[in-house]
């Protein structure tokens, strides 16, 4: 395994992950302070954001995941997981993978970015995609719409 150059030691190294921290952090504070369940706080009243909600009234896997973070940002669990279960499970892994970015980083071990899905992993997580928006949209599923 090699090392990090020189200049990206330390402190240097953790100038990527700061950035990637603080635009989630500018978002999250977005979020926070301009509720998406309340009409026109995110574009005209009575237009939603989803194009694909918009054309076929069906939930994309997408739909709910504003609300979800807002309720994240203030610590109301339940409320985002009835929002949007797959962003909440998604922010949380986002994290995690945040927090091994930046101690590989710091170790000066190479990192060059904060996830890097293989093949196999990246149609694990679209099949997972095309699942759950396929069952949010099934009675059965209707507990999993926004």
């Amino acid at each position: 395994m090699t090392t990090m150059a020189r200049s990206d030691s330390g402190w240097a190294a953790l100038r990527q992950p700061a950035l990637i921290a603080a635009g989630g952090a500018a978002l999250a504070v977005a979020l926070h302070l301009r509720d998406p369940n309340v009409a026109g706080s995110w574009g005209p009243a009575g237009i939603g954001l989803c194009p694909f909600h918009a054309v076929t009234g069906l939930w994309c896997p997408g739909c709910g995941g504003l609300r979800a973070v807002h309720h994240l940002t203030h610590m109301e669990w339940g409320a985002a997981l009835t929002s949007n279960v797959l962003t909440v499970v998604l922010v949380a892994l986002l994290v995690v993978a945040w927090g091994r970015w930046v101690h590989l980083r710091w170790q000066g071990l190479p990192a060059r970015r904060m996830l890097v899905l293989t093949p196999t992993a990246s149609m694990a997580v679209l099949s997972t995609m095309a699942v759950f928006t396929v069952v949010r949209n099934l009675p059965v599923g209707a507990f999993l719409a926004p």
